[in-house]
């Protein structure tokens, strides 16, 4: 009888202590955990929080950095039939305590970083109950290690399914207040197991692979690169953050074989000095996406780590990556296609639709709309969003953009971020782009601003590099003849630095904001 290959966090973990138990699941700084000791701990973990009266779908939330710690208790968390709520440390005291609360989380776990923002939100906490300090100790909170170690190592009787919700996770939230994306564990398998059964490897994630875990696990992309480096057997490098200096070193000392970051990373990397002397010989593959990058940025990058790139594009809501870029497009020189996201993945279909909703021809920009067999279960609590997000299966991304006659899907960018001058659709990721490659500029924000005979024109906000200068009318000159005249910008700006949110992203709003203040839209 031919065996079916594990479809949830829970069956994986019980697979890979019986198949590779004395092999390293996880290494962290000076600790390395075997995939039969990570299982016995998760089964811990488990019915530890059983015993705190944790049920099936009770919210548990993790506040903290990155590190083996947090996978035992995201594994151990999904063997309870409970539900993990990671949250983006970088946040706001005010925001943690809205997910928190939102979340109806029961149980914390929270590093001693965060002891002061838990202690600052405590007695408006609603469900939360039980405060456990994964890292560090507190004189009101039971020290995880101690807490694991009081329990039964004994396997669970809760029942699980691939439809059963496993994580929930926060979008950024960058026009409003995040919603919470529940995640069911087909999300992390039913992609890949489909691609594989189909022949295509992808990126060959192999049992003797060692992977880099540098993207945070509150982050859909860092919870995703990690479980599927589990489901392969290989060894995960956990990083409690990213430091660049610390990645190159971890990528020649240890041999990491394959590497996932986002493009401010990659950038990070690369103004490292040591980053010319570090063998890269080892990395075969290189895993990026979350935002733009810019070609020489991504020159430079495929010149130092000489391996395949894999681009990929998605969102949270469909469970992380659904369009990938492959090697056989990264070219140098630079070719049109490495400006699209790329084709959707096997299983994928997307497509293009206007504001009736209907589907447009290729080439045609419109609204990308991706259906995956990894979508979503939906937003917790939140129907309206759901129905407007969700539409027959379709996630509808609230991204701009087209597919060209190929299949390769171009993101222009953001539907809300476009801007409309005298008629004309704008894209402020097309003219960030342009400016973006002048040697001056450190960074950039396009947006819309309003005038009374054009309706809206472009405004570029400009952070300039330390210690240069550059003239507003060398920036529109720079621009001439690389887009057209009516997306140059109007008037620009020279700013110290960007307003972002806690995920990196700029916050247009923000800039926006004293230009439309009194008008009753935000388009003219």
């Amino acid at each position: 009888m031919k065996k079916h290959p594990p479809e949830t966090l829970v069956t994986l973990c019980n697979h890979q202590a019986k198949i590779r138990g004395n092999e390293t699941a996880f290494l962290f700084e000076d600790k390395e955990i075997t995939y039969r000791q990570f299982d016995c701990y998760t089964n811990q973990v488990a019915n530890g929080l059983i015993k705190e009266g944790v049920k099936e779908g009770t919210r548990v939330g993790y506040l903290a950095k990155d590190s083996i710690c947090g996978f035992e208790i995201l594994f151990g968390t999904a063997k309870a039939a409970a539900v993990l709520i990671t949250v983006n440390w970088r946040l706001s005291a005010k925001e943690i305590l809205y997910i928190l609360n939102n979340g109806a989380a029961e149980v914390l776990f929270v590093g001693e970083e965060f002891f002061d923002v838990v202690a600052s939100i405590a007695e408006e906490l609603i469900t939360v109950r039980k405060i456990i300090c994964c890292k560090g100790t507190h004189g009101e909170y039971q020290e995880y290690v101690q807490w694991k170690e009081e329990q039964s190592s004994l396997e669970t009787r809760v029942t699980h399914t691939a439809e059963t919700p496993v994580v929930q996770m926060y979008t950024s939230g960058t026009t409003g207040s995040p919603k919470g994306v529940q995640l069911a564990h087909y999300s992390f398998f039913s992609l890949l197991q489909g691609m594989y059964a189909k022949g295509d490897a992808w990126m060959n994630l192999e049992s003797r692979d060692t992977l880099l875990l540098s993207l945070p696990m509150f982050h859909i992309g860092g919870l995703w690169w990690a479980i599927q480096g589990f489901i392969v057997g290989a060894k995960g490098i956990v990083l409690e953050t990213f430091i660049a200096w610390k990645a190159l070193e971890y990528i020649e000392k240890l041999k990491v074989t394959k590497v996932a970051m986002v493009p401010a990373m990659v950038q990070f990397v690369l103004a490292e000095p040591a980053y010319k002397n570090t063998d890269f010989s080892s990395v075969t593959g290189f895993l990026y996406g979350g935002s733009p990058i810019t070609p020489a940025v991504m020159r430079i990058a495929m010149k130092t780590f000489d391996c395949d790139f894999f681009q990929v594009y998605g969102m949270t809501e469909t469970g992380n990556m659904a369009v990938c870029l492959r090697p056989e497009d990264h070219t140098i020189p630079w070719n049109e296609k490495m400006k699209s996201a790329g084709k959707p993945l096997p299983g994928v279909e997307a497509k293009v639709i206007n504001f009736k909703h209907q589907s447009v021809p290729p080439n045609t920009i419109g609204e990308i709309c991706l259906k995956s067999p990894s979508n979503m279960i939906g937003y917790w609590n939140n129907t309206k969003a759901t129905q407007e997000t969700m539409i027959d299966g379709w996630i509808h991304t609230g991204d701009a953009g087209y597919i060209d006659e190929d299949g390769y899907i171009f993101i222009c960018d953001r539907i809300k971020d476009m801007i409309i001058c005298s008629g004309e659709n704008i894209y402020p990721a097309e003219i960030e782009a342009v400016l973006s490659e002048h040697p001056s500029v450190k960074d950039v924000a396009v947006i819309g601003i309003p005038d009374d005979q054009w309706g809206e024109v472009v405004k570029a906000i400009i952070v300039v590099q330390p210690e240069q200068e550059i003239k507003k009318r060398a920036l529109i000159n720079f621009c001439r003849g690389k887009i057209a005249d009516y997306k140059i910008p109007s008037t620009i700006s020279f700013v110290p630095s960007l307003p972002r949110n806690p995920s990196g992203k700029i916050l247009k709003r923000e800039l926006r904001a004293p230009f439309w203040k009194g008008l009753e839209r935000q388009v003219n």
